[in-house]
This record gives structure tokens, sequence and C-alpha cells, in this order.
């Protein structure tokens, strides 16, 4: 595997893109699984033209990390997480892969972070994609976001047959933020919890395609 050639204050993976080019995908885990869990997934999307940066969350879980604790104890690590990917953002942005041109992806734990670190970052990224998680407060998130990025470059998707983190909560949970004025394209499959090859995998790499900046 290839070494990411500046630092930034997470353990990773990077996945160089195939073509030169500085448009950037990174990549946040679920609870238990780490970077390596996720290596495959730029052979799975296909984009020739994008980097892909796999992130491990700070805080070792069993074999995998985790970005923050267990309820009710969430919001320290939450914190705490935002603070880190503040830091790899300024880090990829320095080394030439621009907010505008970076994607956020993010799996469970990962969905969460995204949500709870993406509407408040100072900038806004070239898209927003949340797999199979939820929001840590609703609320805060209206309050607190930067209008910058309410831009419609979202992406949320769940699964109908998720057993861990019930549809309904997540549903509930975007049609509220929808409902208030967040532009976020909201999308459920019949899957549990997972990413679905078939239906779901396709659906992101459109969605992608159809936002990557030409370099």
């Amino acid at each position: 595997m290839n070494k990411l050639r500046f630092p930034i204050p997470l353990s990773n993976v990077w996945q160089p893109s195939r073509t030169p080019s500085n448009s950037l995908l990174i990549v946040l885990h679920g609870l238990g699984d780490s970077a390596e869990g996720f290596v495959s997934l730029q052979e799975e999307l296909g984009i020739d033209s994008l980097n892909v940066l796999l992130l491990n969350g700070p805080t070792p879980y069993y074999t995998g990390f985790s970005w923050y604790d267990l309820p009710p104890n969430q919001l320290p690590g939450i914190l705490s997480s935002r603070r880190l990917l503040t830091q790899v953002l300024a880090e990829t942005e320095k080394a030439g892969y621009s907010s505008g041109q970076t994607f956020l992806l993010g799996f469970s734990q990962g969905c969460l972070m995204t949500l709870e670190f993406g509407a408040r970052y100072s900038r806004p990224l070239a898209g927003y994609i949340g797999i199979s998680g939820y929001c840590y407060d609703v609320d805060a998130i209206l309050r607190e976001m930067n209008p910058a990025v309410n831009s419609g470059n979202w992406l949320i998707t769940h699964g109908t047959e998720d057993d861990v983190l019930p549809v309904e909560t997540t549903r509930s949970q975007i049609h509220s933020l929808i409902k208030a004025g967040f532009k976020i394209d909201y999308r459920e499959y019949p899957k549990p919890h997972t990413i679905d090859p078939y239906r779901e995998l396709p659906d992101i790499r459109d969605w992608i395609r159809a936002r990557q900046p030409s370099n």
C-alpha cells in the first residue's frame, strides 16, 4: 500500500488515483472497523481520477477503532474527532487537495461524524455521503451549521432491514433536517447494516461522478 506523503493526526491507508488528479475521497469507518475494512472501495467505485484516504478512528476498539464512545457518552469523543478531522482537512488542503475537490464518506459511526463534522466545517466540500448512520443532535446541527455547506451536495442512505441502527430513527432525523431547509438527498435501500453493492454502490458512484470537479 502506498504511503501518504504528508502528515495527518490519524493512522490511515492512502490509495492514489489511477490517473493524475487532485480529487479526494476521505472515508470514515464504523465502530470496531478500520481503514483496512474499506481497501476495496476504490476499486469497487471504479473512478480512476479519485484519490482515496481511508482513516482509522482515534480510539482502539477490540480489533478495530472507534470515533466516539457508546451511548450515553458519545459527545466527548465526537467533539475530539471533529477537531482531528479539522486537522486532517487542513493538511490535505495544504497538500493540494482543496476542500472543493474533497468528498467525505462515512459508514455508521463514520456517517454520524460526516454529519456532525461536515455541517460545521468552515469550508464546503465537493460532497458529503453518510451511510447507515444517524445524527447525534439534529437541533445543534441546524443551529451551528455553516450555511455555505447547504448546497445540496449531501447524500444520506440507510437500509430498511437494518437491525443495528433502525431506519425509523434516521428517517425521522433526516426528514427533520430537510423540513428545516437542509438540502439532503436521502435514499433507502432494502439492505441490512452494510453497503449494498448492487444498487447503493452504483448510485454512490454516479453521485460522486456528477459532482467531481475537473482538474
